[in-house]
């Protein structure tokens, strides 16, 4: 088995051959005066078990065409088993048709890679474990939340750990559960035209000098988040801790986060951050383990 670090890795490659003494071929690309990418494996590969390792991060399109580009040259290379681990990966939430007409991108995506020779795939959380079904292959779960508590731990005891929606309720049990603690969730709904967001159901929150932990999979906008801790602030909370998998902070979602009341950021590494704003969790031990 070799590991072929992508266009995208944020330096999980590097640290997933060091962890498994695997050789690491990084792959050459650069971007046309015209906007299009250029990728090449610089050696030929002879090994039969290949593992390609690249986040989807923004720019999500760019990473995903260099992508299927890098699996489809180890195709033609006659490699016999593509596994590949994204990180992050891209166009998770649109996961279903929502509205007539839509594009279950998720889908689309997923279809594309198998048929470019990808054999298996793992995948750090994805939004929606099912959506790998998709994927007519082997999938695997990369599960980073014994990681993330690790952190939590070291901040806090018996927090009550608050998934911000009913979607991340899974997490939180699992987070809870590692510490030795009690979760529960936020309900809520969205409109599918305006996208706001309103809570339909609010559970009665014992909080009061209390910490609380938040966890989702995604931190985008943060507004999900912003409005979470409002609602414990309101109901006596201590400290507020924001954890989650992947970090996108559109905008200014770091600072409303810290303006509303956040103690800390914890966030894994799945996208490049900025370490002075946030605390960062390295999944590549995680990545490791599962493959």
């Amino acid at each position: 088995m070799i590991i072929l670090g992508g266009t995208a890795t944020n330096g999980i490659d590097e640290k997933v051959s060091s962890l498994l003494n695997l050789k690491l071929v990084k792959v050459e690309h650069k971007v046309f005066p015209d906007g299009e990418s250029y990728v090449r494996i610089p050696e030929q590969i002879t090994d039969k078990d290949v593992v390609v390792i690249q986040s989807l991060y923004p720019p999500q399109d760019k990473h995903l065409i260099e992508l299927f580009l890098i699996v489809e040259t180890l195709s033609d290379m006659k490699v016999d088993k593509i596994t590949v681990v994204i990180p992050y990966l891209a166009y998770s939430r649109q996961n279903r048709r929502f509205k007539e007409g839509e594009a279950v991108s998720i889908k689309t995506i997923l279809n594309l890679l198998r048929k470019s020779g990808a054999t298996s795939l793992a995948v750090v959380e994805p939004h929606h474990y099912e959506e790998l079904e998709y994927f007519d292959g082997d999938t695997k779960v990369i599960d980073p939340i014994p990681y993330i508590s690790k952190v939590v731990s070291q901040r806090t005891e018996k927090p009550l750990v608050l998934a911000p929606d009913k979607g991340a309720l899974n997490r939180a049990k699992r987070l809870a559960e590692i510490l030795s603690t009690d979760y529960t969730f936020i309900e809520k709904e969205r409109d599918l035209n305006t996208g706001e967001v309103r809570i339909k159901n609010l559970p009665e929150l014992k909080v009061k000098g209390r910490d609380v932990v938040l966890i989702d999979d995604i931190i985008s906008t943060g507004g999900t988040m912003v409005q979470a801790i409002n609602i414990v602030k309101k109901h006596g909370a201590r400290k507020v801790y924001v954890t989650a998998v992947h970090g996108l902070f559109i905008g200014d979602a770091y600072s409303r986060l810290i303006e509303a009341g956040a103690e800390e950021v914890i966030i894994t590494n799945t996208i490049p951050q900025d370490p002075s704003k946030v605390t960062i969790v390295d999944v590549s031990e995680a990545v490791a383990r599962t493959l």
